[in-house]
């Protein structure tokens, strides 16, 4: 079978000079199997029975640093052609790394040792479809299968189990029941992955197009109990009460309210899945019947940075992350001064608002409310209002100076506690116009 599709000068390049040279190389990786979902290619690998050595060769400026033969070579978007010679690997000791890699002969034997069909297909040099697992059925029937026994493909790399459950969410696919079994079976040695591989497989869950769905595949796999075990004591911790408006116990609740976020950021999604983790620690029966969670967000976030802390998030992240979850509880009442606007967008961070108030919206849908009120619409437009006005006395459009020469006074204290009364008064209205803030500081 022939695919049709254009591939860039560079991969053209790749393959003429293979070809002239007398060397096979083959198309292969996720590559193949974008191209027959007929998706956006991006990340271009090669397979070659050609040593490094000899690949660099073909293209001097090429470079090669590591033990697994992979040449790489610039391209024209940024993103480096990729080039590995055939090879077989023996033994994974530490679940992650094989113990011996030796250059193969066939391309068989290369694809032989990747992780799923979908994966393991290639393409010649006149792009007929080489497919020796069967990948393009699985693509058919949307599965995600192994290559070969799923048990050794998880000893040797237990991250992909996580790539399973990742490529499943990002495909709108479903896991094949015996790779499933094994995921279930292997599920504890992702504890042998370090926590920046699994970091950055969470997240990419996260920005699929179905992060709801790849978190419960992580929680039917038992993957979910090593890698989010806080989220996992969730389930089962009721909330429906007298005067309640929830639906679902936490652990659903927390789910649906994911699957409701709008906002695309893998972090606000994570956050969104785990703010209510803290209801855990704090549910509380009345006598009345009534259950109540109170502090729960304060527990949440402490819940939060130990997430954060152990899957090595950024500093950025991390403050997102848990800002996020810490503040999620907001009040939406009418009756509010915009001095308490001020201090919620102080406490999220203005460049967090619509994640906030995204997480909140998945949060009322993922319980059994409507999307929104007008109560939240106008609490919206009040924060941009409220955006408008200074949050700070460096945002007064008057300064120090102005007060030493209108009070006469020199630098010290007194122009600080003038400059304070000042931003008080515009905190409670007073317009922030310079003319009106001197007229007024004449009058103090």
């Amino acid at each position: 079978m022939k695919v049709n599709f254009t591939p860039p000068a560079g991969v053209l390049d790749i393959l003429k000079k293979f070809k002239k040279a007398k060397y096979e190389i083959y198309i292969v990786g996720g590559v193949v199997r974008d191209a027959l979902l007929d998706k956006p290619l991006y990340d271009w690998d090669f397979t070659t029975n050609a040593t490094p050595d000899e690949i660099l060769k073909l293209f001097p400026e090429g470079f090669y640093d590591n033990k697994f033969g992979t040449v790489g070579i610039k391209n024209e978007e940024g993103r480096p052609y990729e080039i590995t010679t055939f090879r077989t690997e023996e033994n994974y000791t530490d679940n992650r790394h094989p113990d011996k890699i030796s250059w193969g002969k066939t391309l068989q034997e290369d694809l032989l040792r990747r992780d799923f069909t979908i994966n393991a297909m290639a393409l010649d040099h006149n792009f007929d479809l080489i497919d020796l697992y069967d990948g393009q059925s699985d693509i058919k029937n949307k599965l995600i299968r192994c290559v070969g026994n799923p048990q050794d493909r998880f000893s040797e790399d237990a991250l992909r189990m996580m790539r399973a459950v990742r490529i499943a969410s990002q495909l709108g696919f479903t896991i094949e029941q015996a790779t499933m079994k094994a995921i279930q079976t292997n599920a504890s040695k992702i504890k042998n992955i370090s926590a920046e591989r699994i970091h950055d497989e969470l997240l990419k869950l996260m920005a699929s197009p179905y992060p709801a769905d790849g978190y419960l595949l992580l929680h039917n796999s038992g993957l979910g109990t090593e890698i989010l075990p806080e989220m996992e004591t969730t389930f089962g911790v009721e909330q429906k009460s007298p005067s309640r408006h929830h639906v679902f116990d936490v652990g659903t609740h927390s789910v649906e309210a994911l699957r409701n976020c709008v906002s695309p950021d893998p972090i606000t999604r994570l956050a969104t899945l785990i703010h209510d983790v803290g209801k855990a620690k704090t549910q509380r029966i009345l006598a009345t019947g009534t259950i109540t969670f109170y502090n729960h967000e304060m527990e949440s976030a402490k819940t939060a940075v130990k997430i954060a802390d152990r899957l090595r998030f950024s500093n950025a992240e991390k403050d997102k992350f848990v800002r996020l979850v810490r503040w999620h509880q907001f009040t939406v009442d009418e009756r509010q001064t915009d001095s308490a606007i001020r201090r919620f967008i102080k406490n999220v961070g203005l460049e967090n608002i619509d994640d906030m108030i995204a997480l909140r919206v998945g949060d009322r849908l993922g319980g059994g409310a409507r999307a929104t009120s007008w109560r939240l619409e106008e609490y919206k437009a009040r924060i941009l209002k409220v955006q408008k006005q200074p949050f700070s006395i460096p945002d007064l459009k008057i300064d120090g100076h102005d007060v030493m020469e209108i009070k006469n006074v020199p630098a010290g204290p007194q122009v600080g506690k003038y400059l304070q009364t000042i931003f008080e008064e515009v905190e409670q209205g007073l317009a922030n116009e310079r003319g009106v803030l001197i007229e007024k500081l004449k009058l103090l």
